[in-house]
């Protein structure tokens, strides 16, 4: 939470990034992220699990959160790459964890990846989602 030593214009901020993290799309996908097997999901499999948002919706709530460091992009070396499968991935940033530890909104990702793994998938998502991810 806040400090007393904290400016007006780091609780600015505080308060900014905590009115994007709990906007119900946004910490929705903060939530699978923490679910992912990996941690690093890709948007075809956050898209996969949010069936009612559109791609174009989901990737606009990603850049909003890593716009703000709690989410980052995470690429897969060139040299790891294939043309079939995923080279971009989403996972909370160091920065992002701390804060949602610090503001209590850090779900038990046991939990959250239990629920994960019991969503049926099609074969196109379980090779995503068994994809090389960076380490």
């Amino acid at each position: 939470m806040s400090t007393p030593d904290q400016t007006p214009s780091e609780l600015d901020s505080v308060r900014e990034r905590l009115n994007v993290v709990t906007q119900e799309t946004r910490f929705s996908l903060i939530q699978d992220i923490l679910g992912h097997p990996s941690g690093l999901p890709t948007l075809k499999e956050l898209d996969y699990v949010n069936p009612s948002k559109s791609q174009t919706t989901i990737r606009q709530h990603l850049e909003r959160l890593v716009d703000i460091g709690i989410v980052e992009e995470v690429l897969l070396p060139d040299d790891r790459r294939r043309n079939d499968l995923p080279y971009k991935f989403y996972g909370l940033s160091e920065f992002g964890r701390r804060f949602l530890e610090e503001h209590k909104l850090l779900r038990a990702e046991d939990t959250l990846r239990e629920i994960y793994a019991r969503v049926e998938k099609t074969p196109e998502i379980e090779r995503y989602e068994n994809a090389p991810r960076p380490v």
